[in-house]
């Protein structure tokens, strides 16, 4: 069913109908035990409350975490993905806590949290958040963890984490200081907002996926990864504009960005910033073939867990109430709200060449000329 709203709600600034998308791994992969987890997920929140009242709970809930983790590792081992299912209700809530409170002190609050948040996880025990279900919880995660992974995976993981706050952070200092960044700067720091190397972590553990650290960390695989969450990126602020634009000063999304960068409405910034996700996503391809000809099973596996966190997400996203059914358009979230997006099997910009965008500008460098 379309996007639900209050018949009262505010008018949308872009509409309720996005763009078709261009992706050519929109497969629509879900995990066959997508059910099963999302179950065992829900069992696991509830027994350590870590939403106060019905109500955050119907709303965590929305966030569909259990089919964003399904759909985006559609074949691994059920135990890791039941646990990064959890561990992105518990980020979601989270999230939603630094989304909220007043930014007369946000920043430092959330600088000071994010940091007793990473040393809890890398050193369980530290006693340095307070006491509560959101703490009991994690201590349940960082121990189920630091068993699971190996230890090269847990330091990814910790990095990803250190990661994601270090972009919630400066996005939160932006907000207090009512600055709206530039394309350049919004394109340098949105993957680590997004929390990419936080997932990307456990894609790998879940889908027994081991890529030696040279490989990994070299700079045509790291230009890859990056555009990978330089698309999911922008994915999320088309999908979720309509339940940010309520906020003064207006939210650092995709598509205000733009809107400042060319001096228009974010409407009319749909174009222009579909655009630059399409160039990036046509990157993605041309970089995803080359390192595909000459990859081990290891690295051609990572390739095909990168395409299935972009597609993933699209899919995810159409059909989370927390999108096409927004709470500052609604009192509950709306179960079986969707975009009802369509696709398109071309770019809307067909341009090889990179951006005029520095700081994403070195990916295209890592092409064979």
């Amino acid at each position: 069913m379309p996007p639900v709203y209050a018949k009262d709600a505010p008018a949308s600034r872009i509409g309720w109908e996005l763009p078709a998308f261009y992706c050519p791994f929109n497969e629509s992969l879900i995990h066959a035990k997508a059910a099963e987890l999302e179950e065992r997920a829900v069992a696991w929140i509830d027994a350590f409350g870590i939403y106060p009242d019905a109500t955050e709970r119907a709303w965590g809930l929305a966030t569909h975490s259990a089919d964003f983790t399904s759909r985006i590792i559609p074949y691994g081992d059920i135990e890791p993905v039941l646990l990064f299912i959890e561990w992105n209700y518990w980020a979601n809530a989270v999230d939603d806590w630094q989304d909220s409170g007043s930014t007369a002190t946000r920043t430092a609050d959330i600088a000071d949290h994010s940091a007793r948040l990473v040393r809890s996880i890398e050193a369980p025990g530290s006693g340095l958040l307070p006491p509560g279900p959101l703490t009991a919880a994690l201590d349940d995660l960082v121990t189920r963890t630091r068993a699971m992974l190996t230890p090269f995976q847990l330091r990814r993981f910790s990095e990803g984490t250190r990661d994601w706050l270090f972009g919630a952070g400066w996005q939160t200092s932006n907000a207090e200081r009512s600055v709206m960044p530039s394309l350049n700067d919004f394109s340098a720091m949105r993957m680590s907002v997004n929390g990419t190397r936080f997932t990307l972590t456990w894609c790998d553990a879940a889908n027994g996926i081991h890529v030696p650290a040279d490989v990994l960390y070299s700079a045509p695989v790291q230009a890859l990864t990056d555009a990978a969450g330089f698309i999911v990126s922008c994915d999320n602020d088309l999908y979720s504009y309509n339940k940010e634009d309520h906020q003064d000063p207006w939210e650092q999304n995709l598509l205000n960005v733009v809107a400042r960068h060319h001096g228009c409405t974010p409407k009319e910034a749909l174009v222009p910033a579909v655009a630059l996700r399409d160039r990036a996503m046509t990157l993605f391809v041309r970089l995803r073939e080359q390192l595909a000809r000459g990859a081990d099973e290891q690295l051609a596996r990572y390739l095909d867990s990168l395409a299935h966190y972009v597609s993933g997400c699209i899919e995810w996203q159409n059909l989370a109430p927390r999108y096409a059914s927004p709470r500052n358009r609604n009192t509950l979230p709306a179960e079986g709200a969707s975009y009802d997006i369509t696709w398109r099997d071309t770019p809307s910009d067909p341009s090889p060449e990179p951006p005029p965008v520095p700081a994403i500008a070195w990916w295209w460098r890592q092409l064979d000329d």
